[in-house]
């Protein structure tokens, strides 16, 4: 059962939705750049003595409502606040995606209160595309920066069920939808005139995208990570094509900026099932629970 609470955090309440025995060992779970806590269901499922807290971050599902400014380490900053109105001394971090970069940056700020990092298909500086150099990735629009992704945060879906379709039919989950998937889905809507809209923020969606190639700053917190860190790179990528969102090999490279980093490869996966349907969700699931049982 998922207990849905809030943490205050700087413009409002921040939407934390938690799993499995409230004296379990504490995991800290953080979602992708336009997901919610609910990517985290399947991984619920797997542990289920784990204490799983799972944050909607700023500007999406629940949290929607937060106002800017957005950005990797203003996301870093809420988690500090829900770490302490949780009382949480020590956890395990896991992230997916960009939620991977600020597990990154949180594990920099909170040497101490992070004893492990378990980074999935994210946290280490993406490279832009070709052609483009990453001052002119800054000054892109978001519609331009995004995409596709652009256009299904701004498109009005008539019905749940219409919503549901798109999913279902999207490469990365045409072999592998469930109800679990479902519920995801519909977790993700917001009424709208006329129907319903994802729940996720533009604005915030392309302030963090811009993030993910490497400022210096970000490489600079990565050299502070000190816990032992695990990355699982998803052998396709988010339409379900090779090679995945990391080229193979670019993830080995890492260890020049975290000397400590396991790189792990998880076949046959693409970067959304990695961590939301078998058998990524369970290769994760072990790597978490490593990190949990180690001494």
């Amino acid at each position: 059962m998922t207990r849905d609470t809030t943490v205050p955090v700087d413009g409002g309440p921040l939407a934390v939705a938690e799993h499995g025995p409230e004296d379990g060992t504490p995991v800290l779970a953080i979602h992708g750049i336009t997901a919610s806590s609910r990517t985290w269901a399947a991984l619920a499922r797997l542990l289920p003595d784990v204490r799983l807290i799972a944050p909607d971050l700023r500007g999406r599902a629940r949290s929607s409502h937060l106002p800017g400014p957005f950005g990797l380490r203003r996301h870093a900053a809420d988690l500090q606040r829900v770490l302490d109105a949780l009382h949480l001394d020590e956890v395990v971090v896991v992230g997916h995606s960009m939620g991977a970069f600020v597990s990154a940056l949180l594990g920099a700020a909170e040497p101490t209160r992070v004893r492990e990092l378990v980074l999935v298909d994210g946290g280490l500086p993406l490279a832009p595309p070709p052609g483009v150099d990453l001052e002119q990735l800054l000054t892109r629009s978001p519609a331009a920066l995004l995409g596709p992704a652009f256009e299904r945060l701004t498109t009005v879906f008539p019905s749940r069920a219409a919503y549901r379709a798109f999913w279902q039919a999207h490469p990365a989950f045409a072999r592998d939808w469930s109800e679990e998937i479902a519920r995801y889905a519909d977790y993700d809507l917001e009424p709208a005139e006329q129907g319903f809209t994802p729940s996720a923020n533009p604005e915030a969606v392309a302030t963090d995208q811009r993030e993910l190639f490497g400022p210096d700053w970000y490489r600079a917190a990565l050299r502070q990570v000190r816990q032992p860190t695990t990355v699982l790179r998803a052998a396709l990528g988010l339409q379900a094509e090779p090679p995945g969102l990391y080229p193979p090999g670019a993830l080995e490279a890492g260890t020049a900026l975290v000397p400590q980093l396991a790189v792990i490869e998880v076949p046959q996966v693409n970067h959304y099932t990695i961590v939301m349907t078998s058998p990524g969700a369970d290769r994760v699931a072990d790597v978490v629970r490593g990190a949990i049982e180690r001494p």
